[in-house]
């Protein structure tokens, strides 16, 4: 055995190991990053960021930063090792080259260089090279500055050596191709700093710094912000229920190995009646969960029952207690570290080792079983909070009972209000909630009844953030869209689980007017959506109608505008030579300001139309979104709003 194999800090040409090439990441780059429209486009920056990550943990690098160029590239250094850059022995090519040029090729298959990573399946820098019109790539590594450049996956040279240095790391500059990223190549700053975020609270003790140079403050200065954790996972669950009341001083935290495996948790009880647990493994977000996360619910609701009854604080419950109680109001965040992951699942995100499970459940007992013993209250606290929790779920039970007894499912009709459409195919049918009986009725005269639905609501639903769940199954305007989808709640598995097996339409579209109520009672509908039926948002089907914002007429000429920017333009186009008061503006107060012809054409045509999906890119953010939202605290939706009022809608 070599010297460089007897040492697992040794990272060299040597550790790199090439599995395949990279012919196919052009043809189809969907099935390495997923797609080709926003949520890939930010991928490319995941998965350089990820290799920094993995030089993190394995105790390399302790600073990244990643820099939006005006021309919309991306940088991304760290003060890691470097990549290698001497000639791989079996390649006969520089590492640096066989890392950037061919898929599969990286230290992540080498055990001896990285314990465990981020970047399963070492594609990603490759695939970023391969969907990029440029990319440079400097390493700083013993003493010397060295270069390759590419054009699509193609090097332009061979890697030089440029200069001297006195300090070790990698910098990846990258263009998105606009061949493969035909909806934008435009970064949002948002989105990258969430996932940042995240990164800094799940490895405790890494900087991470963003900056964009498209905008400047108002100081004249580049925004930018840094990320950084001390605390890891336990300033991560402070972070999610910022808006939400704790229930104990602290969250109960545990970092260790458990069987081998490298376990970090923190958990704390709210105020409110949902549970919000978000596990990782590798920094990868498992939104499936999987075996870590039944580990922990399991040692959870084993160690607080064994407590509850060996106190005697349920001796005087009349209702039985079930582990779904022990979860009420609890956010929890789990991340473990696994050499050889195995995931499963629709979208892959499932950790399936089931070694895991053990690990997990063992951290919990241990943490928690102290935790209660020494804060008597806190732990008093916590158990009456479970006893409340069983009989909300109780009465919860009578109430979905009833939504289920009124569905389509039990036979009993549609709400009277649905203006059904003809097709049965569900794949072809869509459904719009439309706000207000006024609007309704506009929808319904305007529709292609062939395949569209309408389903007026009637004023604002009910705020489920707030709300106990037996409360939202009895709200009238809930239960009517629970019996117009065809879905109910419930399985043999899981009593809250959604079941979709009779879901009637694929296409569940919200159409409020485009003012301050229209926006809230859209908010109000997305969060009934994302705490209760997840899985229809995560399949795909939600939807946010556009109705335009102003009609420009001049004479028998027309144009709608969905932004001032195209009112202004349209303006201009009608005007023509003649002057600007010979333009008429319309602003749509709402969609019952339109007739039935206007609103086909400019919001339900699949022609013309523009609807907006609702995904979620981040559970951990689009958590706490909506608890600042619906919450009661009003000073931190105050500043998200004045934060984002200038782009007059919030995208989910």
């Amino acid at each position: 055995m070599s010297e460089e194999k007897k040492n697992p800090g040794t990272y060299s040409a040597d550790n790199i190991q090439v599995l395949e090439g990279l012919e196919a990441v052009r043809k189809r780059p969907s099935m390495y990053i997923g797609d080709t429209g926003p949520k890939g486009l930010h991928h490319l920056v995941y998965e350089v960021v990820d290799n920094s990550i993995d030089e993190a943990v394995a105790g390399y690098c302790t600073e990244i930063f990643v820099t939006i160029h005006k021309d919309n590239s991306i940088s991304v250094k760290d003060n890691g090792r470097g990549i290698p850059t001497g000639i791989n022995k079996k390649e006969n090519k520089s590492a640096l080259e066989l890392v950037m040029t061919v898929l599969h090729a990286g230290g992540k298959f080498d055990k001896d260089t990285y314990k465990v990573s981020g970047g399963l399946h070492g594609v990603g820098v490759s695939c970023v090279n391969a969907l990029s019109t440029h990319l440079k790539a400097e390493v700083h590594r013993e003493g010397k500055i060295f270069h390759q450049e590419y054009e699509r996956g193609k090097p332009m040279y061979e890697v030089k050596e440029v200069g001297k240095s006195d300090v070790t790391g990698t910098i990846v500059t990258f263009t998105p191709d606009t061949e493969i990223f035909t909806q934008t190549v435009v970064y949002n700053y948002d989105t990258l700093a969430n996932r940042l975020r995240e990164l800094a609270f799940l490895n405790k003790g890494i900087r991470l710094t963003l900056t964009d140079e498209r905008e400047t403050n108002d100081d004249g200065s580049q925004k930018s912000d840094e990320f950084y954790s001390e605390g890891g996972l336990k300033e991560f669950v402070k972070f999610l229920d910022g808006n939400r009341t704790p229930l104990i001083p602290e969250p109960i935290y545990l970092e260790g190995i458990k069987q081998g495996i490298p376990v970090e948790l923190a958990f704390q009880y709210n105020d409110t009646y949902s549970e919000n647990v978000h596990s990782y493994v590798n920094n990868i977000n498992t939104i499936e969960g999987g075996s870590h996360v039944a580990g922990f619910r399991r040692g959870l609701t084993r160690i607080l029952k064994k407590y509850a009854d060996d106190s005697g604080l349920l001796k005087n419950s009349k209702v039985e207690v079930t582990g779904d109680d022990f979860r009420e109001g609890l956010t929890a965040v789990i991340s473990v570290k696994v050499a050889e992951p195995q995931f499963e699942g629709q979208t892959k995100t499932k950790l399936g080792n089931t070694e895991v499970m053990g690990a997990v459940d063992v951290a919990v007992g241990e943490i928690l079983g102290v935790y209660l013993e020494e804060n008597p209250r806190e732990a008093k606290t916590i158990v009456q909070k479970v006893i409340i929790a069983a009989q909300a779920r109780a009465a919860a039970r009578k109430a979905r009972d009833l939504v289920q007894r009124k569905t389509v499912m039990s036979g009993s009709g549609l709400p009277g209000k649905l203006a059904d459409c003809a097709s049965n195919d569900p794949a072809l049918c869509e459904i719009f909630f439309v706000e207000g009986d006024s609007a309704g009725g506009t929808a319904k005269q305007g529709r292609d009844r062939n395949y569209q639905a309408i389903m007026p609501l009637r004023g604002k639903i009910l705020n489920v953030e707030k709300a106990m769940e037996h409360k939202i199954y009895e709200n009238e305007e809930i239960k009517n869209m629970f019996t117009a989808l065809g879905v109910s709640v419930g399985t043999e598995e899981d009593p809250k689980a959604l079941n979709t097996a009779k879901l009637r339409y694929h296409k569940i579209i919200i159409m409020t007017d485009a003012d301050v109520d229209g926006s809230h009672i859209a908010t109000l509908i997305l969060t009934f959506y994302f705490r209760y039926m997840r899985e229809l948002i995560e399949k795909g089907y939600v939807y946010i109608a556009t109705p335009p914002l102003y009609l420009v007429k001049k004479g028998k000429d027309s144009e709608y505008a969905w932004t001032e920017d195209q009112r202004l333009a349209a303006i201009q186009r009608l005007k023509g030579a003649g002057k600007e008061d010979s333009v008429h503006v319309q602003r749509y107060k709402g969609l019952g300001e339109m007739n039935a012809e206007q609103l086909w054409d400019t919001t339900m045509n699949p022609e013309y139309r523009t609807l907006r999906q609702v995904t979620i890119e981040n559970a951990a953010e689009c958590d706490r979104v909506f608890s600042m939202l619906m919450g009661d605290e009003v000073a931190p939706r105050r500043e998200f709003i004045e934060r984002n009022a200038r782009y007059a809608k919030i995208d989910i």
